[in-house]
């Protein structure tokens, strides 16, 4: 599978021209998942999948246009865009999709989708603080795995609310890591927060030296980049923005 990393950038005010827009994978220029810009309608996606219901995730949360593609997610919209939640893997043409829940807000639901061609696979998360042991199995093994940027610090930011006892937030870089390390030999990270604009070459540094202790190739993505699910290692340089003339 042929995958664009449309947009990098998390729920955040600092920006930098590989690093400005919000939340957007594209799989062989057909399947998109999340639509953190609107502009990436301009791109005349066949299916969208939404992680979860937060504007970076889903422009249309806060910018009411009509989406004329056929939208799935964890939960239905009452508004301007129609939802439709997955009870089952689906399958269109040579992929199959399915949902898996995650653990993320205390206010929408949330999930990641497993994407399967043929033998290859990938599992996008959104943000994320875990995934039940339950589901596990579904992504083991997995190709690629493309996973929450956040926060660098180890343990993340995680709260527990007072009344239901619901956990909410990211866990931390170094945590998703050791989660996922067992798992795929390729993680991917997206969606990262004010700490990566403090020194940007510094912070991919430190991200694809987190994978040496667990003997597998981490990186950080950036916007507009281009890479294959089946390639044993990740390409190197910046990709052209070309998506929307960047």
């Amino acid at each position: 599978m042929h995958l664009t990393v449309l947009g990098t950038r998390g729920e955040v005010e600092e920006s930098a021209p590989s690093h400005s827009r919000h939340s957007g994978i594209l799989i062989d220029g057909t399947l998109l998942f999340d639509i953190g810009e609107k502009e990436y309608l301009d791109i005349r996606p066949d299916h969208i999948f939404i992680t979860h219901l937060h504007p970076d995730h889903a422009f249309f949360i806060t910018d009411p246009v009509p989406v004329d593609v056929p939208v799935y997610g964890p939960e239905a919209y009452e508004d301007t865009v129609t939802v439709t939640m997955m009870n089952a893997p689906v399958s269109l043409g040579p992929y199959t999709i399915t949902s898996i829940p995650t653990h993320h807000s205390k206010l929408v639901k949330s999930v990641a989708y497993l994407v399967r061609k043929g033998g290859e696979s990938l599992l996008y998360t959104g943000d994320l603080i875990w995934i039940n042991r339950e589901y596990h199995h579904l992504f083991d093994p997995v190709d690629l795995v493309i996973t929450d940027g956040s926060l660098i610090r180890k343990g993340g930011r995680i709260r527990r609310d007072a009344e239901t006892g619901t956990l909410y937030g990211h866990n931390g870089i170094p945590d998703l890591v050791r989660f996922f390390a067992p798992y795929s030999a390729r993680i991917l990270f997206v969606h990262f927060g004010s700490w990566l604009f403090e020194d940007i070459d510094a912070a991919r540094e430190k991200i694809a030296a987190l994978g040496e202790e667990y003997g597998v190739s981490v990186r950080a993505a950036h916007d507009g980049m281009e890479l294959e699910t089946a390639d044993p290692v990740f390409p190197r340089g910046q990709s052209s923005l070309s998506w929307f003339g960047g």
